[in-house]
């Protein structure tokens, strides 16, 4: 899947899910926005849950739904990066995912994971479920890291690069696949929920 020099680049906003203290995430994402911001067709944005204050209450606001929601917006594909908590993913991403509807719509999500034995799949496939009532596309393959803090250098690069590289690569392709696909078809013929 290649990027042809006359398209405009695709907007994709990493969303790092998780707000814990002593969070892994941060080490995950800086490894997730190198290979973004490795390919020419793709331009990056990060949504970080750990510097997002939502209210836990579903009463509309401009504050809650503000510059979040408008970067969510103006992506054209989304990277989720998610640890596993107690079998699924943390209450900071589904509440933030909770706040924004239309900004999902219609558009690719690919998923990053992290976690013990599991890689944090478990919360993946939990994700996959709210992205489809949103009318959003999970693109199928993943990178999961499996007891991710023994997976990295304390430096913050994998042990083993091999795996995660490519299986990011190929993540990565069929993000851009759908997001290209999905933009033109929208411009097209609007989607309507």
């Amino acid at each position: 899947m290649e990027n042809t020099a006359f398209e405009t680049p695709l907007r994709v906003t990493v969303v790092i899910g998780s707000n814990r203290h002593g969070r892994f995430g941060p080490v995950v994402a800086d490894w997730l926005l190198e290979r973004l911001r490795e390919r020419d067709e793709l331009v990056v944005d990060v949504v970080d849950v750990a510097e997002v204050t939502l209210p836990t209450t579903m009463e509309r606001t401009a504050h809650a739904t503000g510059p979040v929601g408008a970067k969510l917006a103006a992506a054209d594909a989304f990277v989720v990066l998610t640890p596993e908590y107690n079998h699924s993913f943390p209450a900071a991403l589904k509440n933030l995912i909770d706040w924004h509807f239309t900004e999902w719509q219609a558009k690719p999500v690919a998923l990053v994971s992290y976690g013990g034995i599991s890689g944090g799949l478990r919360a993946t496939e939990h994700l996959r479920q709210v992205f489809a009532e949103l009318h959003a596309v999970t693109v199928r393959d993943t990178v999961s890291f499996h007891n991710a803090a023994a997976s990295f250098t304390p430096e913050g690069r994998p042990k083993d690069p091999s795996g995660p590289d490519a299986a990011a690569k190929t993540m990565l392709d069929q993000l851009t696949w759908w997001a290209r696909a999905l933009k033109e078809a929208k411009e097209r013929r609007p989607y309507g929920a």
